[in-house]
């Protein structure tokens, strides 16, 4: 009998974690790429970050019309329960919860993330310290989360490469800012950048915030070198899609940007992802 109970459980694990992967490969092509460039070992609890934070992500964004304040209450409630329980009847939740427990993802990082989601449902405007706040929950605590299971209980590894794994969480999302921007103002009410104006966006708002990212992806590249093997490749593949990205936006103005969503092709992704297997083969990275 306790076979077969085993035999449940780790088929509802790998249901759950099955569930994260196509959230994944549903919500982000680009993300998705770089998760299959890991070493199989890390892909199953990446998939299960992801899957955990676009549900948070999901709440605030797209369920209009429902009580999203209640519905994020309710997962901020269910993570907790899960957390001391083990398991979760949610497969989103419950693969999370495994790749928590398995890796010590600290508690403090979930709090920080969950809160930054919160203020998606009453603010829409930020300050400075408000923004770097923002930040650091919505997206630099995703790359420590990864970054707990890349070193795999090596903790000084870990110690030793947070800043730059928060620098490239803060990378990625400032270009989504940019990216997004005219959709989060129009569909959403929302400007993340501090001190900005959607309707008077300038040319030398964008080279200023532009600036404050280059030095982010700078910082970010110190650590993906360092990045254990298994891990190194993809990330580094997620890296340099952003990098395309933000390069791609940087040729526009500002105006531009107010107007509409600047992509990267899919034949330019497949270029990437060629010219990154080069690089990591022949030793250059």
């Amino acid at each position: 009998m306790s076979s077969e109970v085993n035999s449940g459980k780790a088929l509802f694990r790998n249901a759950s974690f099955a569930c994260s992967k196509v959230i994944t490969q549903h919500y982000s092509s680009s993300f998705s790429l770089g998760i299959r460039s890991l070493h199989s070992r890390f892909r199953d609890p990446i998939y299960g970050i992801y899957g955990y934070v676009r549900l948070a992500d999901e709440i605030v964004d797209t369920f209009h019309g429902h009580n999203q304040a209640l519905l994020l209450q309710r997962l901020r409630e269910d993570t907790w329960t899960a957390l001391a329980d083990g398991l979760s009847t949610n497969p989103l939740l419950h693969a999370f919860v495994q790749v928590v427990n398995r890796y010590g993802i600290e508690r403090s990082l979930i709090e920080a993330f969950l809160d930054s989601m919160e203020k998606d449902l009453h603010q829409d405007r930020y300050e400075r310290s408000g923004y770097e706040e923002y930040i650091y929950g919505s997206a630099e605590v995703v790359g420590l989360m990864c970054l707990r299971v890349f070193c795999d209980g090596d903790d000084p590894g870990y110690q030793q490469l947070r800043a730059p794994a928060r620098s490239l969480g803060a990378a990625f999302q400032k270009v989504n800012f940019l990216r997004d921007m005219q959709a989060d103002f129009e569909h959403l009410g929302r400007v993340y950048f501090p001190g900005v104006d959607f309707g008077r966006f300038s040319d030398a708002e964008k080279a200023r915030i532009e600036k404050e990212i280059e030095q982010d992806f700078a910082e970010a590249y110190r650590g993906i070198v360092q990045l254990p093997d298994g891990a190194r490749f993809g990330v580094y593949l997620a890296y340099m899609y952003y990098r395309k990205l933000f390069a791609k936006i940087r040729t526009v103005p500002a105006n531009r940007i107010r107007e509409e969503r600047i992509r990267v092709s899919n034949p330019r992704k497949a270029l990437l992802l060629a010219r990154s297997y080069v690089t990591n083969a022949v030793g250059l990275l």
